[in-house]
């Protein structure tokens, strides 16, 4: 098939966000265009079972075509359902549930719960990670990435996905180091110093937390640029300086400093107060966190006498929010700070019947088998590769009457499905939530039951 221009019918959205259409035969994927509009596309590359392609134009529109709010719509890779009304990105994500438990789980008849929607379709984020890039010569960019780049990052003007406060942050620090010449990070050449800007705000509290991740070395002007953010912005709680010399571009530190305040933040769920540091895990939509736990608590229908073990439990929000209606927990985490800030996040709440170990779960299971433990119930909460081969061996080793599964990757969630249901456990009906409008995520609860 040779690269061209060509008239395409769209078909269907895959599960990356791209939009699907079929040209003599041959899938399709496109960059935009939702399902039944008639689209102007250039065919960029060719392979064997698919073919890539760009959309110029838009011949015939769909019905769920709605505009999109923000500006950068066309070039950042984050909200690429944003002109699609909310109605149908939440078909299209339980589509996505549905057809991963039968196509990659291989399970027939499991019922999934039409989703629950978000209280909130914008400004729901408590987190983002913004870009630092520079090809030299003095220009540089603060914002996102282009789609389907790494290498190329836009200069941001707002976000409507989280605070105005936040994109505010942005545009201050972008023209702070236009007019200091602090030196940026260049992503190829892996030189330069400033890498990232981390904002994290509390939607409960109202505390803001800016991180800048650099390379190694004291940060120059540091004294301004945190009076400058405070005058600027006064709902600053804490500043942190974390650096980062590797050459993975993953916004992380390997050293943290702590430039002005405490050094977290405190959001509240339900009842209880959560302080989240700048590298700890903490659920990126708050509002609708309480949602999502208050179904998986649904869910696992605890009892007064349970003792729960609650693996990759982060900084314990889980845990904590739910050892009022149990006996005992037992948390387990892999990051120490997150550990540290779960036994701290207890403490502050006066919660007497839960303890964190810090542990790979795979590790912590192993031994839990050998001594024979017993739990009532057990609920994982992995990241988007799911279980670890071994600790769902040893989990199902442990059988325990209740495991309720929290995944953020339906993929993986059917996949680890399978081996449960294989090993003796019903699946009862899924419950999606959507924790991610205007994009292609979706979070899965759903309990196992021996």
């Amino acid at each position: 098939m040779s690269k061209g221009f060509v008239e395409l019918e769209i078909e269907d959205l895959a599960f990356d966000g791209k939009s699907v259409a079929r040209l003599d035969g041959k899938v399709v994927f496109l960059n935009g265009g939702l399902p039944g509009e008639l689209v102007l596309a250039e065919i960029v590359r060719s392979k064997a079972r698919f073919n890539q392609a760009i959309v110029h134009g838009i011949l015939r529109k769909s019905d769920c075509r709605i505009p999109a709010v923000c500006t950068h719509f066309d070039v950042c890779g984050g909200c690429t359902w944003q002109d699609l009304n909310y109605e149908n990105q939440l078909l299209y994500k339980k589509r996505q549930v549905v057809e991963s438990i039968a196509r990659i789980g291989g399970l027939e008849g499991v019922e999934v719960r039409d989703v629950t929607p978000s209280a909130e379709v914008f400004r729901y984020r408590n987190k983002m990670e913004f870009s630092f890039h520079t090809s030299g010569g003095g220009d540089f960019a603060l914002g996102l990435h282009r789609r389907g780049r790494f290498d190329d990052i836009f200069n941001l003007d707002q976000c409507y996905l989280q605070s105005e406060t936040a994109s505010g942050i942005v545009r201050w620090v972008r023209a702070f180091v236009a007019e200091t010449g602090m030196p940026v990070y260049d992503v190829l050449r892996h030189e330069g110093y400033l890498r990232f800007l981390i904002v994290r705000e509390a939607k409960r509290t109202g505390q803001v937390m800016v991180c800048l991740v650099t390379n190694f070395g004291p940060m120059p002007h540091g004294e301004r640029l945190i009076d400058g953010l405070r005058q600027a912005f006064p709902g600053i709680a804490t500043i942190v300086h974390g650096e980062n010399g590797s050459k993975s571009n993953i916004a992380t530190a390997e050293k943290e400093t702590v430039l002005f305040g405490p050094g977290y933040i405190e959001e509240r769920l339900f009842t209880c107060t959560f302080r989240i540091s700048a590298g700890t895990f903490f659920q990126t939509n708050s509002i609708q966190t309480e949602t999502l736990y208050q179904t998986a608590f649904d869910l696992l229908a605890p009892k007064e006498s349970d003792r729960v073990l609650d693996l990759y439990c982060g900084t314990g929000s889980i845990g904590i929010l739910l050892a009022s209606r149990v006996k005992e927990i037992v948390g387990v985490e892999v990051v120490s700070d997150s550990i540290r800030r779960a036994r701290e996040n207890a403490e502050l709440n006066g919660i007497g019947n839960i303890s964190f170990l810090e542990a790979p779960a795979e590790d912590f299971l192993k031994a839990s088998c050998a001594r024979a433990d017993r739990y009532d119930g057990v609920i994982v909460d992995p990241p988007r590769a799911g279980l670890h081969p071994k600790a769902l061996k040893r989990i199902l080793e442990l059988a325990p009457p209740k495991l309720l599964y929290v995944s953020c990757n339906p993929a993986t969630f059917a996949r680890d499905a399978a081996g449960i249901v294989a090993a003796g456990y019903s699946l009862m009906p899924v419950q999606p939530v959507d924790m991610f409008p205007h994009t292609k995520h979706i979070e899965v609860v759903a309990r196992f039951s021996r």
